[in-house]
């Protein structure tokens, strides 16, 4: 799974990597579920990317209420096409969501020590992600999960699952709006390759989503 991740590229760059407009924030060095996160999807009227932030936990169009005691920060990439949570989503509302950097936790005789996990370069990358927007009494919110497959060689002596990060040669196919060959996408929601990225024990203080601070990239002593 993919429950934590950094975003500490500034606005500036990512704009320049994605060629879109993304408004000035404050580095992230420990994004967790519930709270908004960069993305980008297409606008169809305007005809290119937009920027939106979005809530990191999905709420299907059809919930009776946004607040469910079911967590969907993630989406399993084998079943993603079929499930019902995210089968219209996966058709029509795929998005882009924006990090350079994620921790998993490693089982060690009853405790999980997190290792954080970057590209070598440290550039930005993308994960596929889904959107929703839920609307109801009132309310309205925009939500969004992360597609999670199975471990490269790099995370699988740590965790059974990872996130999908996108190559950028498959961005505008994975944001395309007009239907698509659902093979196709498939294909996208593989493993990314293993000798592009590195990982490395941290710090425990990553465990508390308050702890949003430099330290938490921080490499510890094995």
């Amino acid at each position: 799974m993919c429950g934590r991740f950094t975003l500490r590229t500034p606005a500036k760059t990512l704009a320049q990597l994605f060629d879109v407009t993304v408004p000035d924030f404050a580095p992230r060095y420990n994004i967790a579920p519930s709270q908004d996160v960069a993305a980008l999807r297409f606008d169809r009227e305007k005809g290119k990317r937009e920027f939106a932030f979005l809530h990191w936990n999905f709420v299907p169009f059809w919930a009776d209420e946004p607040k469910t005691k079911y967590s969907m920060i993630n989406a399993r990439a084998e079943t993603v096409a079929e499930k019902r949570s995210f089968r219209s989503a996966f058709q029509k509302r795929r998005c882009l969501i924006l990090a350079d950097g994620f921790y998993e936790w490693q089982e060690r005789n009853g405790n999980k020590q997190p290792y954080f996990v970057h590209l070598k370069n440290d550039q930005p990358f993308a994960f596929a992600g889904l959107w929703e927007h839920w609307k109801g009494d009132g309310e309205e919110l925009e939500s969004c999960t992360i597609i999670v497959t199975e471990p490269n060689e790099r995370l699988e002596p740590i965790h059974d699952r990872m996130p999908v990060i996108l190559s950028p040669d498959d961005y505008d196919q994975w944001l395309d709006l007009e239907p698509s060959d659902e093979q196709r996408l498939q294909e996208l929601l593989r493993p990314y390759p293993a000798e592009e990225m590195e990982a490395y024990p941290v710090s425990t203080l990553v465990n508390k989503p308050t702890n949003d601070v430099e330290e938490c990239v921080e490499p510890v002593a094995e």
